[in-house]
């Protein structure tokens, strides 16, 4: 990947967690929460105790927009303010991922991301 591309993606990262930022705000919770819930998906590593392969599975599940912004999506139609704001933390945490670096992960090693080599 070549630097402007990896700028960019990091920008966007940058990008998502400022945004987050924003919609957590807006949901009035408490920001110790945010705080104490911003590193929940980390624990998706714990994949990586059965192998390397799915613990990339396991990690890239937690580390994807998709799922965030599908849960946003979900808990906006049925009003559930709690799992919106969970979904927003969960979201300024790829974000913040995505901007120090750390990318999607490959099989072959936790080290190689979809951004660079960690």
């Amino acid at each position: 990947m070549n630097v402007l591309n990896r700028r960019m993606l990091h920008i966007e990262g940058i990008a998502v967690f400022v945004v987050s930022l924003y919609l957590y705000a807006t949901t009035g919770f408490s920001w110790w929460w945010f705080f104490l819930l911003l590193l929940a998906p980390d624990l998706s590593a714990l994949g990586y105790l059965k192998d390397r392969r799915v613990g990339a599975v396991v990690y890239n599940v937690f580390h994807t927009y998709s799922f965030p912004l599908l849960l946003m999506l979900v808990s906006k139609m049925t009003g559930w303010n709690v799992v919106f704001a969970a979904a927003v933390i969960w979201l300024a945490h790829i974000g913040m991922d995505r901007a120090l670096g750390y990318g999607l992960k490959y099989p072959s090693d936790f080290k190689h991301t979809h951004l660079q080599r960690v």
